[in-house]
């Protein structure tokens, strides 16, 4: 079956599709797991390049982790809405 049918048939009967939104959530979880690893990655670069700005490459290191996340939480809940 395909998932335009499944949709159409949801409209239809007024049933919920369930199990969907699980996929939907790990699919959106894919590009923040990526962009975490490659901020941390870059950061570990940039400290072994310059120990005396650790503090600082630290710090924007975990901006960068928390507005990443933050679009794996909107996903999490988009999931739960759609």
């Amino acid at each position: 079956m395909s998932l335009a049918y499944l949709a159409q048939e949801a409209a239809t009967t007024g049933e919920k599709i369930k199990g969907y939104g699980a996929i939907g959530y790990g699919l959106a979880a894919i590009g923040p797991g990526i962009g975490v690893g490659i901020v941390v990655g870059k950061a570990i670069e940039g400290i072994a390049r310059q120990p005396e700005l650790q503090g600082t490459i630290r710090t924007n290191m975990f901006l960068g982790i928390a507005f990443t996340e933050a679009l794996a939480l909107i996903g999490l809940v988009a999931g739960f809405i759609f």
